[in-house]
Parts: C-alpha cells; sequence; structure tokens
C-alpha cells in the first residue's frame, strides 16, 4: 500500500478531526501538530502487525459560510 487519505475537518473549537477513507481509523487534535502525530500514531497501531503505507496524506475540508446581503 504506497498511500492511505484522511479527511480532516477544523471543528469550531478550532481543532481538528481525521477520518481514514479506506480503514477504521480515527483521530484528534487541538493543533495541525498535534494531529499529525495522532494520526501517525494511529496508522502505526492500526498497522502494528502487518505492511504500513509508505505515505499519509491528510485532506483538509473547509466549510465557510458566507453571509449574502
Amino acid at each position: 500500500m504506497n498511500e492511505i487519505v484522511f479527511q480532516v475537518t477544523q471543528e469550531a473549537d478550532g481543532g481538528y478531526t481525521a477520518e481514514c477513507l479506506t480503514e477504521n481509523i480515527f483521530t484528534e487534535g487541538d493543533t495541525w501538530a498535534e494531529l499529525q502525530k495522532n494520526v501517525m500514531d494511529a496508522v502505526a497501531g492500526f498497522f502494528f502487525d502487518r505492511e504500513k503505507p509508505r505515505h499519509v496524506r491528510l485532506h483538509l475540508v473547509k466549510d465557510e459560510l458566507l453571509a449574502v446581503g
């Protein structure tokens, strides 16, 4: 496996959540740096007994509401 992708969402409180699109892996962090560390820890734990992916992609999804008028 070359790559797994996490969909990352910034929460209203400023933290982040990350959910893997192909495996049952979910984690969160208060900062971007903490999220990166938690994702890597979660991936290492999930793949502890099998070959790990070579890359992890974090895809940030930003939902923004704009007022019209």
